[in-house]
């Protein structure tokens, strides 16, 4: 199976890849969050989120004007498609907000998936200070597995806190992840192993799992984030 990205809904997608074909799912899906009310997650990304500290714009991106109860269940329907495309012991990384962070276990409980922790992102002390409050410098990694997981998975032992800023040259995209970041993360997966990404935004994921060795398939639905990841591998 050779290393793709896909352009389209991963809703549609999911279902053509093969079953039990993947050996780890890390992804970044949208969030539906970013405020306190309906109204509020309603609003366009570029509404919710601070883009502060970059000097630019980013596009929009789908996906983010659900309610509640519509985000568990789309969670529900791709996370379902693929536990059928993952292996048996397959690791599952989510990344999620404290707003989202329950309805997150839920989903990935709903759709077959055992729950096994949660993995803190320290954003560092630089995020979003607020006078009065504690910083909101932490999102959050939701992992389990497919099933049971073997004791000797030839993956090594992952810090449960993983710090790392945001650089302004290595975000492009408006809720991007540190390269360095993923780099720690896809390690979860075996060695030599296939990594799935139905979100792949900018392609942080594919990018770090190309450069540690893993094999990948990346899911985007957007014109201009598909262009900005294959141009990200194609410099690798």
């Amino acid at each position: 199976m050779k290393n793709e990205l896909l352009q389209g809904d991963a809703l549609k997608l999911l279902p053509t890849l093969p079953a039990a074909s993947f050996d780890a799912l890390i992804t970044d899906p949208p969030y539906a969050s970013g405020g306190l009310s309906t109204t509020d997650r309603k609003k366009i990304p570029s509404a919710k989120y601070v883009q502060s500290g970059t000097g630019r714009q980013f596009p929009e991106f789908a996906g983010e004007e659900r309610d509640q109860r519509s985000h568990l269940r789309w969670m529900t329907m791709w996370l379902g498609e693929c536990n059928r495309v993952l292996k048996e012991g397959a690791p599952v990384c989510l990344f999620t907000d404290w707003r989202q962070l329950p309805l997150t276990t839920d989903a990935m409980q709903c759709a077959g998936f055992v729950w096994r922790g949660v993995l803190v992102w320290d954003k560092t002390e630089g995020v979003r200070p607020q006078l009065g409050r504690p910083r909101n410098q932490a999102e959050y990694v939701v992992w389990g597995s497919k099933g049971s997981m073997r004791g000797d998975r030839r993956a090594p032992i992952l810090p449960g806190v993983i710090r790392e800023p945001i650089r302004k040259a290595d975000k492009l995209h408006m809720t991007g992840k540190p390269t360095a970041l993923m780099r720690q993360l896809v390690r979860i997966c075996e060695a030599g192993g296939r990594i799935l990404d139905p979100f792949a935004g900018s392609g942080t994921t594919l990018v770090a799992a190309q450069e540690q060795g893993y094999g990948w398939t990346g899911i985007e639905m957007t014109d201009h984030y598909t262009r900005v990841t294959r141009e990200r591998l194609r410099a690798l």
